[in-house]
């Protein structure tokens, strides 16, 4: 009786210590199903749908390291023989003030097996600074960009927002410019409104994209890959 006791005492003592909460794991997976995969306003499946996914790796430190990849179709419109693009970036995240962001990073684009004349796999340094829900960005290739020759120092310069509207809904307004270095007839403009909806564990997304420019085409008939369009998205993170 007297070990019961005792026993019952201990339960008691453990139950009455707080519980700590599970620290969340700093490795998480994404994979996603997008009816046309837009970059900076270019779509690169000839406006057709693209499966993706990824890893990514936050330390707690602030540093972090990912992966990612998407169909594709323009490596083989532009006389390739790529299916895929495989990004991997690394960086490091920090407050720097009250209430402001710095990211700074390192990112490469990777398309095995390309057989184009001129390597598409681009480099790219950015920066970017966030304040609340708006976030400034600038990326500076250190290698010929996608494909352009002699287009090393080409720059991206883009705004971006995130508003939460509650019910799990968030509007995303994109503004970008991207110059092509002694490409500048391949230098425009590109714009995105999304809206997005928290559910069940998944994201959906609907947006309207497009750019200011016909000069970026693609496939049998010539298909204009910067025109507006609607895009539909569904993500899934864990």
């Amino acid at each position: 009786m007297k070990f019961m006791l005792t026993a019952l005492a201990a339960a008691l003592a453990l139950g009455a210590l707080p519980v700590q909460a599970e620290e969340a794991s700093p490795l998480s997976f994404n994979v996603s199903l997008t009816s046309d995969y837009r970059y900076r306003g270019i779509s690169q499946t000839r406006l057709k749908p693209a499966l993706q996914g990824g890893i990514d790796y936050a330390h707690a430190s602030g540093f972090y390291i990912g992966t990612w990849a998407s169909t594709i179709k323009w490596i083989k419109d532009g006389g390739g023989d790529a299916d895929l693009e495989i990004d991997i970036y690394g960086g490091y995240k920090t407050e720097i003030a009250k209430g402001l962001t710095l990211d700074v990073g390192i990112l490469t684009y990777n398309y095995p097996s390309h057989k184009l004349g001129v390597s598409p796999n681009t480099q790219e340094l950015y920066g970017a600074l966030s304040f609340g829900p708006v976030t400034a960005k600038y990326s500076h290739s250190t290698s010929n960009l996608f494909g352009f020759s002699d287009s090393k120092n080409s720059g991206y310069l883009d705004l971006s927002g995130t508003f939460e509207l509650g019910e799990g809904f968030t509007l995303t307004p994109h503004v970008g410019h991207q110059k092509v270095k002694n490409n500048g007839t391949f230098s425009y403009t590109d714009y995105s409104l999304t809206v997005n909806k928290d559910y069940e564990g998944f994201t959906f997304g609907l947006g309207v994209v497009g750019t200011n420019t016909d000069n970026y085409v693609g496939g049998p008939s010539s298909k204009n890959l910067g025109k507006d369009a609607l895009v539909v998205s569904v993500k899934k993170t864990f």
